[in-house]
C-alpha cells in the first residue's frame, strides 16, 4: 500500500535545478556564446550553444565534446 504512495511522491517531487552554463565557446563547434545563446541540458549541467544544430550534437554524443567532470574538451586552459 505504502509503495504506490512512494512512487507517487517521487514524480511530484520537483526536479533538481541544472548547474548554470558557464561556458564561453560552444562545445560543439567553438563558436562565441553570450549569456542570450540557446542552452541545453546534459548531465545535469547547462551548456550555452552557437547555433541550432549544436544541440543534437551534444545529446547525442556528450562524451566526443565533454569531459567526464562536465568541462567542455574544448575549453581554454
Amino acid at each position: 500500500m505504502l509503495a504506490p504512495l512512494f512512487a507517487l511522491t517521487l514524480l511530484a517531487a520537483p526536479a533538481a535545478k541544472p548547474t548554470p552554463a558557464t561556458n564561453t565557446a560552444c562545445p560543439v563547434l567553438g563558436g562565441k556564446v553570450t549569456e542570450s545563446s540557446k542552452t541545453v541540458i546534459v548531465r545535469g549541467r547547462e551548456y550555452r550553444l552557437c547555433c541550432a544544430g549544436c544541440d543534437a550534437s551534444l545529446l547525442k554524443d556528450p562524451g566526443k565534446y565533454l569531459q567526464k567532470d562536465g568541462t567542455p574538451k574544448n575549453a581554454k586552459k
